[in-house]
């Protein structure tokens, strides 16, 4: 069944015209004109094939057909009305189930310390987390996903959250025993642990940035490692260099846990994205997380 949109139109009207007592004072309570109130009544009344209204030069008023057919959609209308304000009020409050999927080392490295401190300002929500490094189907289930690296061309809504720089890493024992690099070509020499990009199953490349300068390096490694973080706990552990986000090491370098190394070639970017479906405004509780995720990423 197609439902006329026409009819609703002219129920809003008759419930205008009832209150108001005639059709020029329903004009202005409906910012039409007297004339096109009058036809809307009269398309109604075709439609419902009956007579709504007694008129004369100076006020109508509903007929006995009229009194019945207002009393029957009146709880329809106060039912949109609610309808559309808890709408409304759920894209002004902070509540319900978020579910979202995120970038795993952004989860593990800087969000998931975090999330007492969210779930306290936000009482009235409750969060279901997935992690994720894929893109694939990346926006099932959930009402928004946090990527790491360049958007993909589709038909999702991206909002950038961050920038981070790429820093070069690792930790002090392997230093002391393979000394440390002073350029990038000298990592040739070292033994590199890589990340692979979970779009091309790659290692992502090592590129270096200094000011307009840019250099690409063919490192060496025996491990290569689909989730980062697993990365920064072997290079903790002495097994070699490793090329990090820098968002999330900071705890790590201020303890001296891990040094970072060529620090002049250090200039890289690398963006956080959002990801939503609705071209419309995001439910208060997608925009209320990635605001904290902005408020949380700056120092992490």
């Amino acid at each position: 069944m197609v439902f006329d949109t026409r009819l609703l139109t002219g129920v809003g009207v008759l419930a205008a015209v009832t209150e108001a007592g005639n059709f020029a004072r329903a004009a202005e309570m409906l910012g039409l004109t007297p004339s096109a109130v009058s036809r809307a009544v009269a398309r109604l009344e075709a439609r419902v094939g009956v007579r709504l209204f007694d008129r004369n030069p100076r006020e109508v008023s509903l007929t006995e057909e009229g009194h019945r057919f207002h009393a029957q959609v009146l709880p329809l209308l106060a039912g949109l009305d609610e309808a559309a304000a808890e709408a409304a009020g759920a894209a002004a409050v902070v509540r319900g189930r978020l579910r979202v999927s995120v970038d795993p080392w952004f989860a593990r490295m800087v969000l998931a310390s975090k999330l007492q401190e969210f779930l306290v300002r936000y009482p009235l929500l409750s969060v279901d987390f997935l992690t994720s490094n894929y893109r694939q189907e990346m926006m099932t289930g959930v009402d928004v996903a946090v990527r790491f690296g360049p958007p993909d061309e589709s038909s999702l809504i991206v909002r950038k959250l961050l920038e981070t720089r790429i820093l070069t890493v690792a930790a002090p024992a392997y230093l002391e025993k393979h000394g440390e690099p002073r350029s990038p070509d000298d990592l040739v020499r070292h033994e590199a642990l890589l990340f692979r990009d979970p779009q091309t199953g790659l290692p992502f490349p090592w590129e270096f940035r200094r000011g307009r300068e840019v250099k690409e390096v063919k490192v060496s490694s025996r491990l290569v490692m689909d989730d980062p973080s697993v990365a920064i706990s072997a290079c903790l552990a002495g097994q070699g260099i490793f090329q990090s986000l820098a968002i999330g090491l900071a705890p790590l370098l201020s303890r001296g846990e891990l040094v970072q190394i060529l620090p002049e070639w250090s200039e890289e970017l690398y963006p956080l994205y959002a990801y939503h479906p609705s071209r419309h405004l995001p439910p208060a509780k997608v925009r209320a997380l990635l605001d904290f995720i902005q408020e949380i990423a700056v120092g992490a």
